[in-house]
């Protein structure tokens, strides 16, 4: 397990890459595209998390 502090530009900054793998590489590596989106699921919104903190 390790764990990574990331500021909401970093979060932001992550989640785009995700996305913008997920678009361009998901269709033919259906492991590699349900890691990302298992990932995607645990990584927090930092939208979300500003409005409730």
């Amino acid at each position: 397990m390790h764990t990574i502090e990331l500021n909401d530009e970093e979060l932001r900054l992550l989640r785009h890459a995700l996305r913008s793998y997920l678009q361009a590489f998901g269709h033919d590596e259906a492991e590699q595209l349900r890691a990302a989106k298992h990932l995607m699921i645990r990584l927090p919104d930092p939208a979300t998390a500003a409005d409730a903190g």
